[in-house]
């Protein structure tokens, strides 16, 4: 991706549960219900930001039970990466 931005979006394999799975097994991303901080936060749009949507309105813009977003903050982006891939294992194992 060329001249991407901080917001990553992305769907857990799994439904909620593993969207949950997924944020419940990160360490360095913070859950939050909003994003856009200095440090790296992660949020479940579906029963936050857009909770009050109906299913068929959330899909229409994108969001599922299994989306996640990531705000990516000034932390060292190997370190990340490690979080993301520790929780994205983590989650598949369980």
């Amino acid at each position: 991706m060329a001249n991407g931005g901080p917001m990553v979006a992305f769907e857990a394999k799994g439904g909620k549960d593993a969207a949950f799975a997924v944020l419940n097994a990160l360490d360095l991303f913070k859950i939050s219900n909003n994003l856009g901080d200095a440090k790296s936060l992660a949020t479940h749009p579906a029963t936050t930001t857009h909770q009050r949507l109906t299913d068929a309105a959330r899909a229409e813009l994108g969001i599922f039970d299994n989306t996640i977003r990531l705000s990516i903050g000034l932390e060292e982006p190997n370190d990340l990466e490690a979080d993301l891939d520790h929780a994205l294992t983590a989650a598949k194992a369980r």
